[in-house]
């Protein structure tokens, strides 16, 4: 059974799964799918097309699925897509996509949203993510497993932040960060591999030691990025992490941040 309080108002087209509760005043609008037990605080707005899945925790003052800040937007009916397990706490903002952008806004499971997110259209973020209080990302980013963005963390339209990376506090981001890094600054600067955070995670020491030769590579040979690329290819073949790590040089849009 759901646990809806008499003032929250549900849209009768949205639909929502067993063991859900809605706070008071809360609004659910059309085309929003809400999966089981999740829980809505009080004072949440969700609009859809949206689809939210299981055993997420939303707090107060949230607003998932409203429309893109875009200029472009002519109220096309694009879509919000929020995985299971999430925690996302007061005042989170989660546009929808645009139709330029692909439609889709997408957020995966078991990430962790402090107060204050803004995550904006068309943005792609995986799954164990940490994004603290006022982290926020502009249009057409791509956020891999794992990452840590610490507070005021601000992420450029269009960037793609590599998995087990780790953002310093106040960091601003307009190149692409490679997986595996700790990053600070305005503008960002790379400070290293995010030994740490591997460690926590069950790295053994070699990965971690031959992620470290990939990162002298490519920030402390005086190599162009090209040149870079080529010899972390080589070491590609002996370390799945330095594939990883390889694999995201060649995909980049932005250039990487160096």
């Amino acid at each position: 059974m759901s646990g809806i309080h008499p003032t929250a108002i549900v849209d009768p087209s949205a639909r929502i799964g067993s063991g859900v509760t809605i706070g008071a005043y809360s609004v659910i609008g059309a085309d929003v799918e809400i999966g089981d037990d999740t829980w809505i605080g009080p004072h949440v707005v969700i609009n859809g097309p949206t689809r939210i899945g299981s055993e997420n925790r939303i707090y107060q003052f949230s607003s998932l699925g409203d429309a893109p800040q875009d200029k472009k937007y002519r109220d096309e009916p694009t879509r919000l897509e929020i995985g299971d397990r999430n925690v996302i706490r007061e005042s989170v903002t989660i546009n929808r996509g645009t139709v330029g952008g692909g439609g889709l806004t997408q957020v995966g499971n078991d990430n962790w949203l402090m107060a204050y997110i803004h995550i904006a259209h068309d943005c792609h973020v995986g799954n164990h993510t940490i994004f603290s209080n006022n982290a926020s990302l502009a249009g057409h980013v791509r956020v891999e497993d794992w990452v840590i963005l610490s507070g005021f963390t601000l992420v450029h339209q269009f960037c793609s932040i590599g998995a087990h990376s780790f953002t310093g506090m106040g960091s601003a981001i307009s190149k692409d960060v490679p997986p595996f890094l700790m990053v600070s600054g305005n503008p960002a600067h790379p400070h290293g591999i995010n030994t740490e955070g591997l460690k926590r995670r069950g790295f053994s020491a070699e990965a971690v030691r031959n992620l470290r030769q990939a990162y002298k590579l490519l920030y402390r040979s005086n190599l162009s990025l090209e040149e870079a690329k080529e010899q972390l290819q080589a070491l590609a073949s002996a370390s799945p992490e330095v594939g990883h790590f390889a694999a995201f040089l060649e995909r980049t849009q932005r250039s990487v941040l160096r």
